[in-house]
């Protein structure tokens, strides 16, 4: 059964004696419940990372809100044109899988392809939320995936269905609290496939960044604890190559977030 931790030093500490069934629960409970398992490294039952599997962290988020063409270069790359507010889409909960599995590519797309994302974990929900006040909602951040069919995708203006394939939105490894990142604006971000580095950004060319994305998404909807935003990605994806160049099977996918770990998946033709 999956298990709430603590991740630290390369070891994960049991955390389901505070009473926490599930990180989303953790992350409802916001600063309180950060305060309630401050000693669970010391005391509680630890688990090398090698004995255990970590599943995404947020397994079934509320809502994960993705943003499209947030790096100028990427937006040049699709050949597609910058808003004066956010393009925002969402993608469906049930396209989550964690790290170390992998991405299956659906036999009725032949132009999957990959995203490297900063993503932002909503603690404490808020409705109107000025961009000044942007911190005291962020419980945390981590890594996305925002992997696409581009041909489903691109076949409408509506994104979603495109971007919601199961096992279409890695999440991972883990959720990093919103006081160990100073600056989630100023984090190298790589996505390497087979050793091969195909995307290599910096969070601070984001055109929205996160107190605007924040603002502008809870100008329009309620945010809730556990709420995905995942702020684009930078130039390099395969649509925007010459040749294009689509995911195929058994790749190894691994995006590196400068303090937010690698987010490691392999691909898989769907048979």
């Amino acid at each position: 059964m999956p298990r709430p931790g603590v991740l630290e030093s390369e070891k994960v500490y049991d955390i389901t004696e505070y009473g926490f069934r599930s990180t989303l629960e953790l992350i409802e409970g916001d600063a309180d419940a950060l305060k309630a398992i401050r000693g669970a490294t010391s005391s509680n039952a630890s688990y090398a990372l090698d004995e255990i599997h970590l599943l995404a962290p947020i397994q079934r988020p509320p809502r994960i809100f993705a943003v499209g063409l947030n790096y100028q270069e990427h937006a040049a790359e699709s050949k597609m044109t910058v808003q004066v507010v956010p393009t925002v889409f969402m993608k469906l909960s049930s396209s989550v899988t964690g790290p170390d599995t992998e991405v299956i590519l659906p036999k009725n797309s032949a132009q999957p392809d990959y995203e490297a994302e900063l993503a932002v974990v909503i603690g404490k929900p808020g409705y109107r939320i000025a961009a000044r006040d942007w911190e005291k909602h962020v419980f945390g951040y981590t890594i996305v995936n925002d992997v696409s069919a581009r041909d489903v995708q691109l076949a409408t203006s509506q994104w979603t269905l495109g971007k919601s394939f199961p096992t279409f939105t890695p999440l991972g490894p883990a959720v990093v609290t919103r006081d160990e990142i100073a600056d989630p604006h100023a984090l190298d971000i790589q996505l390497a496939i087979d050793g091969e580095v195909l995307q290599n950004s910096n969070t601070k060319n984001l055109i929205f960044r996160i107190p605007q994305l924040i603002e502008h998404i809870s100008s329009l909807t309620p945010l809730e604890a556990g709420d995905i935003i995942s702020t684009g990605t930078p130039q390099g994806v395969g649509l925007g190559r010459t040749p294009q160049r689509w995911l195929r099977d058994n790749e190894e996918i691994v995006i590196t977030i400068a303090g937010l770990g690698e987010l490691r998946n392999r691909t898989r033709a769907e048979a």
